[in-house]
């Protein structure tokens, strides 16, 4: 399978998989993902801060110190009463009673709360009373109303109560973490649908019409943005208290201030420790549930609800699926160091831009995202790391391949120029000849696995003095080699360091002559020759190329062979080499000539020297070499 099947299996799988994601989260599975996108939810809201809430609604406070100074809770229906009577007085546009007056107590005070009820507007509490803890959403058969959450019943205020006011149901939903994060807008029994308290309190206070859409609420003329189960999502304006709170005991006190109260929105509701409910929050641990009821009555008359409507689900559906393959395909991309900082970018860009638009009032679900992004970004770059440390391997072994046919110099200049010498270069350049004696006839003496043993010996000591050198073998010929110092360019000591590869040779090779049984080593010599001048290197071949010289140089070194070997000795050097080593002599080494002399298959003369160890007389040498 090539790499553009793969990447494209790849990015078919990471679309079905941020698809199945989205469908799945969207079809109530996946729980888990609510209470990662709770948790996410909390560091959005506590990243955007503290936020100064629209200045609409007063909060009165049954709180500890009114139970303290009556002596019990709930609050005696006389006393409330009271409380009701004096904001009536200082004109609200609607008060709120959250509290459940569902139960009959002493008659004077039912009697002296009902009359005080119809003396103002006035919005009622009702709980809805669900068959288990969790309140699903069962679809059904008729319609848009099919999602709203279906209660088994309604706890309705007294009759007496609910006479003189509007009544709306006070639950809210909580999300996994336990902090509420949506305020149900609707409501439903078999046979009965009922409007929430915030949307009822809303409703009377703007003076507006509420009408009923597929996908959305209207007041009046304005749209409420819900989400897709009539659902009111809601965000904190900061900790407890944040909305004005004024304590129900400034009543009893005579020292209520009348701005608190006059043309505002007041909601009367408990915030007795261990005495109603209470919920936590990015900013609180403990929340009234009167705090809770009074944001989301903020957020509608104040239309600065966060939008999380059908639009913003389309948007969650196509970064499900289209960020996690625009991920994977950075990945792919080159698979280099560039794509893996793009595919980091995308995510930092993509993180940066959920909260900003959570800051400005737009919730895209966090979690389903990163359930559709992360396992398939995490297994395309684990695979990818996998195919790069086989790669890695592979080009590993290629190159030590390579290593044993070009020397280390060449093998990185081929790997940073490709086309290194894909034209022929003229340049000045050394070449070494060196050549086994009397090796065609020791081959029809012995056997072909022991001939093979000694020339794998001789190409070692060759491969090892030129590598240590710097110089590059182009060609093993059998019994002998070529080597060239000057590629991959040429360098000011070219020459100095084939005048030491050919000494290193001369000595190494003796040495290891010297090593050899006497029936073998008696009947093998060499010779070596060496030369500095100008050649053509070049690659020769089409599919299987190498690298070589070649030119007037290439042939006075390999010439030079049979100069030494006529002259008694094992390595001859041209003085041109000489002048360009900048060679005054060695004191272990004797330099013997100048020899001016013609070299077969060349015209004019040629001053060779001969060198040789200084513990070795010249005659040994004569008397071991054998001509091939």
């Amino acid at each position: 399978m090539n790499r553009r099947v793969q990447i494209l299996v790849a990015l078919v799988l990471t679309t079905l998989w941020g698809a199945g994601i989205y469908l799945a989260h969207a079809n109530g599975h996946l729980r888990f993902l609510d209470r990662l996108e709770a948790t996410l939810t909390d560091l959005r809201t506590l990243a955007r801060g503290v936020q100064r809430p629209p200045d609409l609604v007063t909060i009165v406070a049954i709180d500890d110190t009114v139970v303290k100074r009556g002596g019990s809770y709930p609050l005696p229906r006389a006393d409330l009463a009271r409380v009701v009577d004096t904001i009536v007085r200082f004109k609200p546009k609607v008060v709120a009673i959250d509290l459940l007056l569902v139960d009959r107590s002493a008659a004077i005070g039912d009697a002296t709360l009902a009359h005080t009820l119809a003396t103002g507007p006035m919005v009622l509490a009702a709980a809805a009373i669900f068959p288990s803890a969790s309140q699903t959403v069962a679809p059904g058969s008729d319609g848009p109303l099919a999602v709203l959450p279906q209660a088994e019943r309604f706890l309705l205020p007294l009759p007496a109560f609910a006479d003189h006011a509007d009544v709306g149901v006070v639950n809210v939903a909580t999300g996994q973490s336990g902090s509420p994060l949506s305020v149900p807008m609707l409501f439903r029994t078999r046979d009965k649908v009922e409007l929430s308290f915030p949307l009822r309190v809303a409703s009377r206070a703007l003076d507006k019409p509420l009408t009923i859409a597929p996908d959305h609420l209207m007041l009046g003329d304005r749209a409420v943005p819900t989400d897709t189960d009539f659902a009111l999502p809601i965000t904190y304006y900061g900790p407890r208290r944040t909305i004005r709170t004024v304590s129900a005991q400034s009543i009893f006190d005579g020292t209520l201030d009348r701005a608190a109260i006059e043309n505002r929105i007041v909601v009367i509701g408990a915030a007795v420790a261990g005495g109603g409910d209470f919920f936590p929050t990015p900013f609180d641990s403990l929340m009234p549930g009167v705090e809770v009821v009074s944001t989301a009555i903020t957020h509608l008359v104040a239309g600065d609800s966060i939008m999380r409507d059908r639009r913003v689900r389309i948007a969650d559906a196509l970064a499900a699926i289209l960020l996690p393959m625009l991920l994977v395909g950075l990945l792919a991309w080159g698979r280099s160091a560039l794509g893996l900082i793009a595919a980091a970018a995308v995510m930092i860009a993509w993180a940066g831009l959920n909260l900003f638009a959570f800051t400005h009032g737009v919730w895209l679900n966090a979690a389903t995202t990163l359930a559709a992004m992360v396992p398939p970004v995490a297994i395309f770059a684990g695979v990818q790391l996998w195919m790069g440390g086989r790669r890695t391997q592979y080009f590993a072994a290629k190159s030590r391949s390579l290593a044993q046919f070009q020397a280390p110099a060449v093998q990185e200049w081929l790997a940073q120029d490709p086309e290194f010498l894909a034209k022929p270069v003229r340049q000045n350049a050394a070449v070494i000849f060196i050549d086994l004696s009397g090796f065609t006839a020791l081959s029809e003496r012995i056997d072909p696995d022991a001939l093979q043993d000694i020339l794998k010996a001789f190409h070692v000591l060759i491969d090892k003095a030129s590598v240590d050198c710097g110089g590059m073998i182009t060609s093993f010929l059998g019994d002998g080699a070529m080597i060239l110092f000057g590629l991959p360019s040429a360098m000011p000591d070219d020459a100095a360091r084939a005048l030491k590869c050919s000494i290193e040779l001369h000595r190494s090779v003796e040495r290891w002559m010297a090593s050899l049984p006497p029936a073998i080593g008696g009947q093998l010599g060499f010779k070596i020759g060496a030369h500095f001048g100008p050649i053509i290197a070049s690659r020769l071949g089409e599919s299987h190329q190498h690298i070589t010289a070649n030119g007037d140089t290439v042939n006075l070194a390999n010439r030079l062979m049979e100069v030494a070997a006529q002259n008694g000795a094992r390595l001859a050097l041209t003085d041109t080499l000489l002048d360009a080593a900048d060679f005054h002599g060695a004191p272990d080494g004797v330099l013997s000539g100048p020899l001016r002399t013609q070299v077969r298959g060349r015209s004019g003369v040629v001053t060779v020297w001969f060198w040789r160890d200084q513990n070795r007389p010249s005659q040994a040498a004569a008397q071991a070499e054998m001509i091939d």
